[in-house]
């Protein structure tokens, strides 16, 4: 068995305002002693090519040109020295205005020969933000100082927030709060002016109208509304507009500690951290602005601020060097059956495990009949905790009660799929394995995963000879 393997992982994050590409080395590595159980971590990730920041072609403002969108990831894979069969994990990130159902299935189409064995499309604004959190550095920060560090990504359309706690994600959402959302052409007047601005402007008494040359003080009281929301929203008061602005399909953020240090990514933080000689609107929109307002706001005087790892690039980072984990190495599978791609999540509660140690398989049963309705997907994962030290007859209880209602209600041809946090995937594969079925079935069941319900999988090809499967967990894909 060899100690260490590697992958090329892929991330592209296609914005409101900017399309960017990299490719990162994933480094696994085997951390057990000769003679024990493997444990494999990832222990590396190193990234070895970054692509220039590209403006997302559009074919109209909210749509995107998804050839054009192909032959920027085309030329750069061209330029990185890669084909897409060199790739083995990573994501498709389509955030803020452009993360629309439509867009990603254009996406999709288009990208479809580039990705590889394992790269995923999503689009929720929930995984974007802890994506960009891991890819600014904040969720490290947090782990080094044991503390809870917020991390706003602040882009064209939205900013995403994460509040990371010793490393652990404690609260998510995201606001139509951006650079972006006031636009203007190269007399100064303003094309456009998003909804969520509109309202921000109107609780300031101010009205800024298409057409019209832009005010400075205007829109930096707009920005400096915005600032302030973002300070609310972080400290938990409830003002009306937040309500109103908060972006359709993400976390309603409740912040129920305290936060002790903020992190700033996206566009804007560059706008924030090193502010630069210049025309305010050399970039035809509010950005600039934004961060002046925000560099001046409570945000900064309130709280540790800390400087970014990346800025605009955190989202990419992350996508191409963040979202993927592995399993447990004590895991069963009987055929390779890999990849496999956008598989739905049924999770198990406490009571409902319970019952399937105990062999009662009527809850289970209803609730897995439950889900099939819910779900147009032929696939499913059966998800739960699991137990530290079960014996040997609750494995055998657990085992015939899960094949008996998977085999009966999943289409024929289709793998029982099993997610365990707790170290117990091999003995309970082993034990679903012998148990007769109508149709033939494969088993997959691997440890050390934590999923949610409505959660999505994506799984790869087994790594380090054949030990650990890399992992995919994706929250609210399509939006």
């Amino acid at each position: 068995m060899k100690d260490e393997s590697t992958i090329l992982s892929v991330g592209i994050d296609i914005g409101t305002s900017t399309t960017q590409v990299i490719f990162s080395r994933l480094t696994f590595k085997n951390s057990a002693g000769y003679f024990a159980v493997p444990h494999i971590a990832i222990v590396d990730k190193e990234v070895v090519y970054k692509s220039g920041i590209y403006t997302t072609p559009l074919e109209n403002r909210v749509m995107i040109d998804g050839v054009r969108v192909r032959e920027i990831v085309a030329g750069e894979f061209q330029k990185a020295g890669y084909r897409p069969e060199d790739t083995q994990t990573g994501a498709v990130i389509i955030t803020g205005e452009s993360a629309r159902k439509e867009n990603s299935e254009i996406v999709l189409q288009e990208l479809s020969d580039f990705a590889g064995e394992f790269v995923v499309s999503t689009a929720g604004p929930d995984l974007e933000a802890i994506i960009a959190g891991k890819g600014s550095g904040a969720r490290q920060y947090s782990v080094e100082h044991q503390c809870r560090v917020a991390n706003l990504d602040i882009g064209g359309g939205t900013t995403n927030l994460v509040l990371f706690d010793s490393g652990e994600v404690i609260g998510k959402g995201c606001l139509d709060i951006g650079g972006r959302l006031i636009k203007m052409g190269a007399d100064r007047k303003i094309e456009y002016i998003s909804d969520s601005v509109r309202k921000i402007a109107a609780a300031e008494g101010v009205s800024p109208e298409v057409g019209n040359r832009a005010d400075y003080s205007e829109i930096f009281q707009i920005g400096r509304a915005m600032g302030e929301l973002l300070y609310e929203w972080l400290t938990g008061r409830k003002h009306p507009v937040l309500k109103a602005i908060r972006t359709p399909g993400s976390s309603e953020f409740l912040a129920d500690k305290s936060v002790q240090a903020v992190c700033f990514s996206g566009g804007v933080a560059d706008c924030i951290y090193h502010p630069a000689d210049g025309a305010w609107d050399r970039y035809g929109d509010m950005g600039i602005i934004l961060g002046e307002a925000i560099r001046e706001s409570r945000l900064f005087t309130d709280f540790r601020v800390i400087e970014a790892k990346e800025t605009i690039r955190a989202t990419v980072v992350g996508a191409g060097s963040y979202t993927t984990s592995v399993s447990g190495s004590t895991i069963t599978y009987n055929r390779d059956v890999f990849p496999l791609k956008n598989v739905p999540v049924l999770k198990l509660n406490g009571d409902e495990q319970a019952a399937c140690f105990s062999g009662n398989s009527e809850i289970l049963r209803e609730k897995m009949a439950w889900m099939q309705n819910q779900s147009d997907s032929r696939q499913m994962i059966l998800a739960m905790k699991g137990k530290n030290d079960p014996s040997y007859m609750e494995i055998k209880r657990l085992a015939a009660c899960l094949v008996s209602v998977l085999d009966a209600l999943l289409e024929r041809g289709q793998p029982m799929i099993v997610v365990l946090e707790c170290d117990m995937a091999k003995a309970l594969g082993q034990m679903m394995m012998p148990i007769e079925t109508a149709y033939p079935r494969d088993v997959i069941c691997i440890d050390s995963v934590q999923v949610d319900q409505n959660d999505f999988v994506d799984m790869g090809k087994p790594l380090v000879d054949g030990l650990v499967i890399p992992v995919v967990v994706k929250t609210l894909i399509f939006g």
